[in-house]
This record gives C-alpha cells, sequence and structure tokens, in this order.
C-alpha cells in the first residue's frame, strides 16, 4: 500500500513540512506514491526511478484531482506541459525523497514510544527478531518489521525488507494505535540510500556485519558501506544510541562514525575492547551454552540456536534492548526462550538415522561462509551444502557463492535459486566455476533437495542456502509455490518410508 490517511483529518501542505511555488498552501487529504492511488484533494510524490522518473505519471495524478505534487527539477521539467495550466501546488524539492518522508512523519504522526534498527549485510532479521521477542517476554507489546514482515502483536505484510515512507510511516501509526509500544526494524541499505527511515524516531540503531551484496545497486563496496553507514551518521537522532559488532569487517570504522557523531556506543565482538563480549560457546544438535561479558561481568546462558554467529546476534539485540531502557537482569532471564527465524539456520527435518536438515537464507558468499563454519560444530560427520543463487542480481558473487561452499563444505550440490529472467543453466555454470569439479549440479531444485537428504549418514547433515523462508521460486516472470523446508520435510519422509 502506497497512500492514505491515517484518520478523516486534513493538514495545510504547509504542515508537512513543504512549501510550494507561489506561496500556495492547500489543504491535503492523503499521500500517494503511486498516481493510481492519488484521490482527490491528495499529495502525489513524483520520485526519480531506476527505470522510470515519477515525473512521467504527474499527468494522471493531475487527473485525479491530486491538490499538490512533490518532485524534484526533473521532475517538474518532465511534466511542464501538464504543469503549466494547473492550478495546484507545486513542490520542487532537491531530494524529493526526503521531503517526503518527512511529510510522511507529520502526516501519520504516531509512532511506538521505543523504536529501534538494525543494518548489516547479514543478520538484521535476526537481531529484529530477538529483540522484538525479548521485549514481549518482559510484557512489551512489540513488533519487528522487515523480510518477514510485521510479526510481533501487530501484523501486515510487506513488499520490501524497508518499505517506503508512506508504508512505514502508516504502520508505525497503527501500530502505535494498536498499543504497541516498541519496535524493531530491519534497515537495509536500499532503504537507508533512498532515505526511507527518514523521520522515524529512532533510539537506537544497531550494525551487525559488513560483505558483499547489492553491487547490482551500489557502485562499489565504498558505497555499500556508505549506505549502511548512513543510519548513523544521518538518520540516528543526537544522543541515541548505537549497538556496533566490531569483530568483522568495517566494524571499527563504524564505531568510530558513532563515536564521531556523539552517538551513545556499546560493541559486541570477541576482543577485550568489546563491551558486550563473547568469551566462549560450546555447541551440540540442539544449540549451545554462550558465555559472556557484559561491561566485565561474566554470565552463561543456554541458547537452543544453531550456528555461532546466533551469539552475536542476540548480543546485538541485547544491546538494542538495554538502550531502550530494559533492565540487564530482566533481559538475561529471558534470553534462553529465543527461537530461531523462520529460513535462518532452521531445523527443517531430521532423518531416522539422526542426521537433521537445516535451511538458511544466506544468499551472500559471505552469509554462506557464516553459515557453514557455525553448523560445523554441531555435526560430527559431514556437512552437505545446496547452493545456488539469483538471476538478475550481483553476478560477481555467483563464483564466490559456489567457492564458499567448497571451502566449508563436505559435499556441494548446485541447483537453481530463483532464475527470474536469466537462463538457469548459465547461472549454475558460474556458481560451479567457484564451486569446483567434485560439485555436483542438479538443476531441479527439489530434486537436488532429494539427493542431499538421500546422502545423509549418520552424523551428517545437510544445509539448502539461499531461500530461507521464501514460498516461491520465481522463474521468468512467473513464481511458482516452493518451499525449501517443505521439500525437505516431503524427502526425508518419502526416504524413511513415513508416507
Amino acid at each position: 500500500m502506497t497512500g492514505g490517511n491515517v484518520n478523516t483529518d486534513q493538514l495545510a501542505l504547509s504542515r508537512l513540512g513543504l512549501r510550494a511555488s507561489g506561496g500556495r498552501d492547500p489543504q491535503i487529504t492523503g499521500l500517494s506514491l503511486d498516481s493510481r492511488h492519488v484521490r482527490p484533494g491528495h499529495l502525489f510524490a513524483a520520485l526519480p526511478g531506476s527505470a522510470i522518473h515519477g515525473g512521467e505519471f504527474i499527468q494522471y495524478a493531475i487527473r485525479m484531482q491530486a491538490a499538490a505534487i512533490l518532485t524534484d527539477r526533473q521532475g517538474a521539467e518532465i511534466a511542464a506541459d501538464q504543469l503549466a495550466g494547473w492550478d495546484g501546488a507545486l513542490v520542487v524539492a532537491e531530494d524529493p525523497r526526503a521531503a517526503l518522508a518527512g511529510a510522511a512523519a507529520l502526516w501519520f504522526a504516531d509512532q511506538p514510544d521505543h523504536v529501534v534498527a538494525v543494518t548489516g549485510t547479514s543478520g538484521k532479521t535476526s537481531v529484529a527478531s530477538f529483540t522484538r521477542q525479548i521485549w514481549q517476554a518482559l510484557d512489551h507489546k512489540a513488533i519487528s518489521m522487515g523480510t518477514m514482515g510485521v510479526e510481533g502483536d501487530h501484523h501486515a505484510p510487506l513488499s520490501h525488507t524497508t518499505p517506503d515512507p508512506l508504508t512505514l510511516h502508516r504502520i508505525l501509526a497503527e501500530a502505535a494505535g494498536a498499543g504497541v509500544t516498541h519496535a524493531a526494524m530491519e534497515a537495509s541499505s536500499h532503504g537507508l540510500d533512498q532515505r526511507r527511515l527518514d523521520g522515524v524516531r529512532l533510539e537506537a540503531g544497531a550494525f551487525t556485519n559488513f560483505s558483499q551484496d547489492h553491487l547490482d545497486y551500489h557502485a562499489g563496496f565504498d558505497e555499500y558501506f556508505a549506505a549502511k553507514a548512513l543510519l548513523f551518521n544521518r538518520v540516528l537522532e543526537d544522543g541515541a544510541a548505537a549497538v556496533i559488532n566490531i569483530d568483522g569487517a568495517r566494524g571499527r570504522q563504524m564505531a568510530d562514525i558513532a563515536t564521531d557523531r556523539g552517538l551513545a556506543l556499546t560493541t559486541v565482538g570477541t576482543g577485550d575492547n568489546a563491551m558486550l563480549r563473547i568469551l566462549g560457546q560450546r555447541y551440540d544438535a540442539t544449540g549451545q551454552d554462550l558465555r559472556f561479558s557484559l561491561m566485565g561481568q561474566a554470565h552463561l546462558i543456554r541458547l537452543p540456536l544453531i550456528g555461532g554467529f546466533q551469539a552475536e546476534n542476540v548480543l546485538a539485540a541485547m544491546g538494542l534492548c538495554l538502550a531502550a531502557g530494559d533492565a540487564a537482569d530482566d533481559i538475561l532471564r529471558v534470553l534462553p526462550g529465543l527461537t530461531t527465524v523462520r529460513g535462518r539456520m532452521q531445523l527443517a527435518a531430521q532423518r531416522d538415522n539422526g542426521a537433521a536438515v537445516f535451511v538458511d537464507y544466506a544468499h551472500k558468499p559471505g552469509a554462506v561462509i557464516a553459515a557453514l563454519q557455525s553448523l560445523r560444530p554441531h555435526v560430527m560427520g559431514r556437512i552437505i551444502c545446496i547452493i545456488g543463487a539469483g538471476g538478475d542480481r550481483d553476478r560477481g558473487k555467483r563464483p564466490l557463492m559456489g567457492q564458499a561452499a567448497a571451502d566449508h563444505a563436505d559435499v556441494v550440490i548446485v541447483t537453481d535459486d530463483n532464475p527470474r529472467t536469466e537462463d538457469p543453466a548459465a547461472i549454475r555454470a558460474a556458481v560451479l566455476e567457484g564451486a569446483g569439479p567434485e560439485a555436483t549440479e542438479v538443476g531441479d531444485r527439489a530434486e537436488a533437495i532429494l539427493r542431499g537428504v538421500d546422502a545423509l549418514q549418520p552424523g551428517d547433515a545437510l544445509l539448502i542456502c539461499g531461500k530461507g523462508h521464501e514460498t516461491g521460486q520465481i522463474v521468468g516472470q512467473d513464481v511458482y509455490p516452493f518451499d525449501d523446508a517443505e521439500q525437505a520435510s516431503v524427502a526425508v519422509a518419502a526416504l524413511d518410508g513415513r508416507i
């Protein structure tokens, strides 16, 4: 949904922080990003896009009796003929995305009292979910927002990890109206770069890690990192808190950015200088024991979570909850009750011989390495890895995906992910370049999962990477029903004679 009202009230354009040419200040009845949703009296935002400029749709917004148009100079030039005889209000902004986000915050107004955000290449979904779970266990009405939609004490679907500002502020207002007091949200690099989070009153932000991704959108690593850093050097308000994992690439750099900004810094990691410091982990088939220190005081907790990296995610969530005002002792008490996010190192099935099948969303080289490295201590036998790569996305990472699987698993099966409009065989070939000659190519994903399950011996584990929680496979322009966890369960049941 890209437009709407919080109620039947109207606001003057100037009350939304916008100033139109000629001093026009109409009453605005709603906000729209899609010209098909424009109603009489709406403000229509005509933003620059990757494929087409929103200025092309100004003519339709005018026909639908929009009271005001927000765009940039290019958008105004595109629609110059339609705007020439129009008696509405035209707002030409240097940064129309920022102007829209600010207007959306003023229009929808209400937000939960405590809102935090997490950015990073991997781990955002888990950190947001763990943060929400902690809050709910402490009897706060809470939600998490991101890849999994809106979950918790208010529910809504999302089409993007970080939705457009109209959708975002509408959901925050609706959640607040439903009594939600705490919200944890994922902040994607796209969302930060496109100012979708501007106007959200964030109490704290977290940074998980940094590795290759989205280079189809960002020009390079430096631009990608700069987009992530926007959470700390622009979006967070002065005096807010920053929770930074300083172990990985660019972690210390991000911490320096937060410090230079004057944010209250909490660091996570394994080094002596980490405020939330991992001291040790002991793994078994169902989870791990975590020993860590908080400001120098040691603690030992049980986490029913697979994967060593989950300890970092849990401590990042703890840091966000501390920043939101919860007491450390209260947080510690509820940590053993955390559950994994669907599709994130999820135990999907287990064979009669004890071998386990896990499903994980890892679709970036760094995430694949982290998932396999973290699974290894839980597994006595071999790790079999099913890997692929999405079409119409960063081609440079495809051999790296194969290499990551080959370097950290014992058996590799290369299959289709979401080929989209590309030739699936060409994508697999690129992945196989990195996976090497020992890898097996099985184009059909269901057959690849069946073969992987069939190969499991006692003590082995199968990790199915790439799609995680997704319930469809994108081939061409079509989406076909497909669920990795469901396919794994069916394969186990068939091979073990349960069906």
